[in-house]
């Protein structure tokens, strides 16, 4: 493990997210909450089942989000920063806002009082909104009320008895960042040779295989025009979002970058 900005950030080796995410302490959160699940059930997406608290569906195709953001920049110059977790269904078609009695707000409030303190100082680093769109609270509303609400092993009735109100969100919030911090695509391309740069362009295959060599799947690559701003990493999970653990696999497809003459610029 190495320090990241006064937290514990798990180093990953090249090759072995899988093993990584299947085997360590980073699937049995230390959170609020248990799901009391445990993780030999089935793996979403692995049958027509409907959801429940520990099976999730229909939204099984899960994507950890992430931006590369230069105009204006958001976040470290050496990290990619969080944009969500989907919970897109095994066809790639999704759901969105799926129950607004739970649009919570005052996010940062409802993790602070539900000792998730050090989340959201994380998250005040690497879950930013882009400032010309809204505040980090707007984004982070956003991204539990759109995405998080469709969750079927986040909805209230799988909570533990006593839980206070909001307690899914928090597990939700925990479970982004624990899952971001196993997917450190900065240091992944550089590791590989690949640094941001004004003037140099890439391939899609030629960073979609240096990330390949690292994470041992193979993500998505979004673009604005040909600069690199966005990756989706695809996973399925095996019991619930909240302490349930997440199996990566290679994207069911390409994302929007072009073949070719991809930026990946720097951060000023």
């Amino acid at each position: 493990m190495v320090a990241l900005n006064g937290l514990l950030r798990p180093t990953v080796a090249a090759g072995s997210i899988a093993a990584s995410l299947n085997t360590s302490s980073l699937n049995k959160r230390t959170g609020s909450i248990s799901s009391g699940c445990g993780t030999t059930g089935a793996l979403s997406c692995s049958s027509n089942a409907k959801g429940t608290c520990c099976f999730e569906a229909p939204g099984g195709l899960i994507l950890q989000t992430q931006f590369w953001d230069t105009s204006p920049e958001t976040g470290p110059t050496d990290s990619w920063t969080i944009h969500g977790l989907w919970p897109d269904n095994c066809d790639g078609s999704f759901s969105e806002d799926c129950d607004p009695s739970r649009d919570y707000t005052g996010i940062s409030s409802l993790l602070t009082a539900q000792g998730a303190s050090s989340t959201l100082s994380f998250m005040n680093q690497f879950w930013l909104n882009d400032p010309d769109d809204g505040s980090n609270e707007e984004l982070w509303e956003h991204e539990w009320a759109t995405h998080g609400t469709c969750y079927s092993t986040l909805q209230t009735s799988c909570l533990p008895e006593g839980s206070p109100k909001g307690a899914e969100a928090v597990a939700f919030f925990e479970q982004v960042v624990t899952l971001f911090q196993t997917l450190p695509t900065y240091e992944w391309l550089t590791n590989q040779g690949i640094k941001p740069s004004s003037s140099t362009t890439h391939t899609y295959s030629a960073l979609t295989a240096a990330l390949e060599a690292e994470a041992g799947v193979i993500p998505a690559l979004n673009c604005d025009g040909s600069d690199l701003d966005e990756i989706y990493w695809y996973f399925h999970l095996r019991g619930s979002v909240i302490d349930g653990e997440f199996e990566p696999i290679s994207a069911p497809e390409k994302g929007d970058c072009p073949s070719s003459g991809i930026k990946w610029l720097p951060k000023n």
